[in-house]
């Protein structure tokens, strides 16, 4: 059973004169995110988003992953699970994470149906939630330096 904690994993990739992050459009409908899952029973966050990574885009377990001060409320029933989650559970935390991957080419899952490498402004104009735009926005900052 999953935690009610989601994460948020934003890949990117470091140009020698820019960075290209990974927007990615939801099979279910017209939502570009990054990548996103639950927290199940006993992993942690960032073992999470290194699970999710893999399985939505193959990104490599052994990726560096730089883990983001920004975290966002999602409502809990959102999420299926929420039914055997605590009645008082209104909310689900969000943690976020970027993940640098080596090659553009990814695999990913009939969870979504493309996704595009952007520079960080067409990328922050793609994505459809502020809280991704938030975490896309700290990444870039933190990378910048």
């Amino acid at each position: 059973m999953r935690q009610p904690i989601n994460v948020l994993v934003l890949p990117y990739y470091n140009l020698e004169d820019e960075i290209h992050y990974a927007i990615f459009k939801r099979s279910d409908g017209d939502i570009y995110q990054g990548l996103a899952g639950g927290v199940e029973d006993n992993e942690t966050p960032l073992i999470a988003a290194k699970r999710e990574a893999f399985e939505e885009a193959k990104i490599p377990f052994d990726s560096f992953y730089l883990p983001l001060d920004t975290t966002s409320s999602l409502p809990a029933v959102i999420f299926e699970d929420h039914i055997h989650w605590p009645e008082e559970t209104y909310v689900v935390k969000e943690v976020c994470f970027g993940v640098e991957v080596l090659s553009k080419a990814l695999d990913i899952s009939l969870e979504h149906e493309n996704y595009k490498w952007m520079n960080y402004e067409d990328a922050h104009h793609y994505l459809t939630f502020e809280s991704n735009k938030i975490a896309l926005w700290e990444l870039h900052e933190r990378l910048k330096k």
